[in-house]
């Protein structure tokens, strides 16, 4: 139960500095409601000239979009936060406060992923499960529990997959403190938004086997719609937890490669 409590406590204090100015508020809101414009925006004019693109039509694909906003608002309510206070702009690692972290009587890999919460992060996970409850609706058919059971489960192999990918960039800064490696996968994250199968076969093969992006967001909206079964699904579990026991492992032999400021 220490893990909970801690946890507990770092999502008070991250409540309290959230709401420590109003107009934070008011920001967010705009920030989450013009991504959604824009995202949805761009697939009706797309969907206005085609009907469907490579098997995709607009409801599934609205709903692949609904996933990448689900994923992306988990990851920013508390895990992208506690890694860019690692790696990000003004990073421990270069300055060096990172000595006091490692002092810390938990967990390293514990505390860096679950020490910051962003709370207004809720405001894309709503915007997130409206969506995809919206491209639930417009589908020709009707969706059973079996779907919304592997939808579940692909979905959680592939929040797996995003932390054990943005652990394993964050630990190359060891190796290179000076570079921002968070920001080249964000903008590889970005390709996630849209259907694996649409883009080139190497970009694909890239997505799917190299960084595999894709896969995070195109299989929950794929088990949803009913276009796989179980064995994919339970095959992006098994890579999920491959993934993360390989980041967590580059995490600890990059740890060991710090230098401590005092030293």
């Amino acid at each position: 139960m220490y893990p909970l409590r801690l946890i507990r406590s770092f999502m008070h204090a991250s409540l309290q500095q959230d709401l420590a100015y109003r107009a934070n508020f008011w920001v967010t809101l705009l920030h989450a409601l013009l991504n959604l414009l824009v995202a949805v925006a761009a697939l009706l004019i797309l969907f206005g000239q085609i009907e469907e693109i490579n098997g995709w039509d607009f409801s599934a694909t609205l709903a692949l979009m609904g996933v990448y906003l689900l994923v992306s608002a988990l990851r920013g309510l508390f895990i992208g936060p506690s890694l860019e206070a690692l790696v990000g702009l003004g990073q421990e690692v270069w300055s060096g406060n990172f000595d006091f972290t490692l002092l810390r009587p938990v967990n390293t890999q514990f505390l860096v992923t679950f020490r910051i919460w962003r709370f207004f992060a809720l405001f894309d996970l709503l915007l997130g499960i409206g969506v995809l409850s919206y491209a639930v609706g417009q589908s020709p058919t009707a969706v059973g529990i079996g779907q919304w059971l592997l939808f579940l489960a692909s979905t959680l192999a592939g929040l797996l997959t995003l932390y054990a990918l943005l652990l394993a960039f964050s630990a190359l800064v060891f190796w290179s403190p000076g570079f921002l490696f968070t920001w080249v996968f964000d903008a590889i994250f970005q390709l996630a938004r849209y259907p694996v199968g649409i883009y080139p076969p190497a970009l694909r093969i890239f997505l799917t086997w190299v960084i595999p992006v894709g896969v995070i967001t195109t299989i929950p909206a794929q088990a949803l719609s009913g276009q796989v079964g179980g064995k994919p699904v339970f095959g992006s579990l098994t890579v999920s937890l491959v993934l993360f026991v390989l980041a967590s492992w580059l995490f600890q032999v990059g740890i060991r490669r710090y230098h401590s400021a005092s030293s």
